[in-house]
């Protein structure tokens, strides 16, 4: 079954907590929380005191995703806040192994994410640290954007390569593309506008099922 990890970026920031409850009830499978440093990339968002409060608020596992140039400096802080995955990009560079070892010895799951522009072949080498790679859709940074198709080829890719891990998609996933992405193997939609647009429980309840049976097919 494919799982449905509602971003929270795309919630009223005045009203999170009423946002975040209503996806919970509906059935959602994990909340994914988009960290930005405004280097990284051009947005500022969360930081490790709202991930805390997440996990003192709501039972669904936590998916964090440190959109930074620098996350070993807010490592330890994030991990102290209690996520169940821990997610960092590929494209900081050579600190990227020891970054994905020390997350996995904190009993988190470790993550590693992908640009559009970044090639499946930049984590070939570490994919056996990684329990989830993350697929950017989107340039990262801002909600309501165009999901870019050739994440297809990329999600096939990996799963071709043998990764049996979790691959996370993130970026302009609706009800109507999502079947494609889970013919190509994936297993975990980021979803933001998609959801928190629906303001009614029940819809978003059935929503969140059909979503759920797409993924049994």
């Amino acid at each position: 079954m494919i799982k449905i990890a509602p971003s929270i970026l795309a919630a009223d920031p005045i009203n999170l907590e009423r946002d975040i409850r209503r996806v919970v009830d509906a059935g959602c499978d994990w909340l994914h929380v988009d960290v930005m440093d405004a280097h990284f990339v051009p947005n500022l968002a969360y930081t490790p005191d709202v991930v805390r409060r997440l996990k003192e608020a709501f039972s669904v596992p936590l998916d964090v995703h440190l959109m930074m140039d620098h996350p070993e400096t807010m490592l330890d802080a994030f991990l102290k806040a209690g996520p169940d995955n821990l997610t960092i990009h590929a494209e900081i560079g050579e600190q990227l192994p020891g970054l994905l070892k020390a997350i996995r010895n904190a009993g988190v799951s470790a993550g590693v994410a992908l640009k559009p522009g970044t090639p499946v072949e930049a984590v070939r080498e570490i994919r056996e640290l990684a329990d989830l790679i993350l697929l950017m859709t989107v340039e990262p940074g801002f909600g309501g954007q165009h999901l870019d198709p050739h994440v297809l080829r990329k999600i096939s890719e990996l799963r071709d390569s043998g990764y049996s891990g979790w691959i996370e998609a993130d970026g302009g996933i609706r009800e109507e593309n999502l079947g494609m992405l889970i013919d190509s193997g994936l297993s975990v939609a980021v979803m933001g506008t998609a959801l928190f647009e629906i303001k009614h429980p029940e819809e978003l309840k059935h929503m969140i099922s059909r979503l759920h049976t797409m993924g049994l097919r």
